[in-house]
Parts: structure tokens; sequence; C-alpha cells
């Protein structure tokens, strides 16, 4: 079976019904994307994978269960087994070593695409558009804003990818403006 993006958000809207999760899945599609753009691989095939990353979260956010229940449901669904490796490695608890490019890039993008999805809504303009790295940065030092997102997952993503920080945030921030509209995060720009 070859996955297409149509097939996986049927998948997805499935399963998920909340839009800030679709939203999110949307947002981590975007990042891997662009990612596989910089890095010369199958931006479809990626995006596939930020795209399905959480898709079972909704109905089984138990660690004990998520991703593991999704994986079997793509298994069932004949997804291939590298895309189902990747979510699986998202979560660092799967005890699946993240080893390719793409496990790496879905988990350097996973946290970073809500931390800077959370940092874009609380400007005046609830705008992704005008946002900044150094914001995002400043923004990780309050411990109290977006508290479940991990710093040290955030940094952890960048050093996984090859990348500084800054450069993440900036890569991130530039893969979501490019879909704004689709995502919420135009704001009043």
């Amino acid at each position: 079976m070859v996955p297409t993006r149509d097939g996986a958000w049927l998948l997805l809207k499935e399963f998920t019904a909340g839009q800030g999760l679709l939203k999110h899945a949307m947002a981590v599609e975007t990042a891997v994307r662009g990612y596989a753009r910089l890095f010369g691989e199958d931006e479809e095939a990626w995006g596939i994978v930020g795209l399905l990353h959480d898709f079972d979260y909704e109905r089984w956010p138990d660690p004990a269960d998520h991703p593991f229940r999704g994986a079997e449901i793509l298994k069932e669904r004949a997804y291939p087994e590298y895309m189902i490796r990747a979510i699986l490695s998202h979560a660092d608890y799967s005890g699946v070593k993240r080893e390719s490019q793409l496990e790496h890039t879905l988990f350097a993008c996973d946290e970073l695409a809500g931390f800077i999805t959370a940092a874009s809504l609380v400007r005046p303009t609830k705008s992704v558009l005008d946002l900044e790295t150094r914001s995002v940065k400043k923004r990780m030092k309050d411990k109290a804003f977006a508290r479940a997102v991990s710093r040290d997952d955030l940094h952890q993503g960048a050093e996984e990818l090859g990348v500084s920080l800054e450069e993440h945030i900036t890569n991130v921030i530039g893969f979501l403006r490019g879909r704004a509209e689709l995502l919420g995060l135009r704001g009043n720009l």
C-alpha cells in the first residue's frame, strides 16, 4: 500500500474530533514536510507521518496505549513499517529508539510546533506571521508558559537534527507561516 495524504486525513478524522488536536497534527505535518524539503526527502511520506503521529491520542491518551494502539491500526491498514516505527519512536517511553532522519525530525517537530503555536496565540496579533525566534526563546524560559512542553525535549530535538535551537525554531516558524491561515495562526494580520 502506498499511503496518500487524503487517506491519512480520513484516518486522522476517524479517530480525532477535537480541533486543537487536528490543528496540532497539521502543524507537525507542516514542519516535518518543511524539513523533508530541506533534506531532499519524500515530502508526501514524511508529511503523512507528521499528520498521523498522534491520531490515536484522543481515544487513548494513556502512555500504556498511545502510540501503541495507533501502530496496531496502521499495521492493520497496511501502512509501511518505517512510518509506524517513526510514529512509535516519537514517544520516548515506547522503547523504540530513534534512528532515521525521519524519526529524529518527527520528534524535533512535535513539541516545537505545539510550543510555537502557543507562543503565536498569546501575541497581541495572535499570529505566527510576526513571531520571532527570540520571542519563542524568551517564552521557553517562562516555566509557567505551555508547562506541558518539555524544554529538554525542545533542546534535544534540535540536537538530534544537528542544528542549533535557534535555527530549528526559525525553521519551524518559517514552515508554519506558509500555512498560517489553515493552522489558525494568521491572527489579525
